[in-house]
């Protein structure tokens, strides 16, 4: 328990504080103000401060050990993905290049067409147009559908390997 006296002694003592609380808050203020004054005068806004200190942010950032260390890795795995997809692109137009000798042989063999391996790839052409016509959007412009089209120029090319028996070995391989 406290005396009279000495409370009387703890409230002078919190009088005493909150007045110089607000004394240094007034103090506080009026710098904080002289600061928003000189800024001005020296054409300086909030602005141009966020930019200043973005900029020093993102250099100190890049000279750290860790941000050159990630974007070393980073440009090598790039490097490597570049060189992926183009092997990838590589084997990927080979494989049409094989298919496409596969297609004009086995259009004139019967046995080779009734085969499960060519069913099976007229299977995935077919599931293959489907899917492309409905992403595309149907009917083609120049008139018929894609199917239509992709139909006649198997037709015509059927035609003309059945035709063209007269061609000479040279010729067949080079298909």
């Amino acid at each position: 328990m406290l005396s009279e006296e000495e409370k009387e002694e703890l409230k002078a003592e919190l009088v005493q504080l909150e007045d110089e609380i607000t004394t240094l808050r007034q103090v506080l203020s009026a710098k904080e103000r002289h600061l928003v004054e000189i800024k001005q005068k020296l054409g300086m806004n909030l602005m141009n401060e966020l930019k200043q200190n973005f900029s020093k942010s993102w250099h100190d950032m890049q000279t750290t050990t860790a941000y050159k260390k990630t974007h070393e890795t980073l440009s090598h795995a790039g490097q490597k993905a570049t060189a992926a997809f183009s092997n990838v692109g590589t084997a990927i137009s080979k494989k049409f290049g094989d298919m496409s000798y596969s297609i004009r042989h086995s259009i004139s063999m019967p046995a080779m067409r009734n085969s499960p391996t060519f069913k099976s790839f007229e299977e995935r052409v077919e599931t293959t147009v489907t899917s492309l016509k409905t992403k595309v959007g149907g009917m083609n412009p120049n008139g018929g559908s894609f199917e239509e089209v992709l139909s006649s120029t198997a037709h015509a090319s059927a035609q003309s390997l059945a035709g063209g028996s007269r061609r000479t070995k040279e010729e067949e391989l080079q298909c």
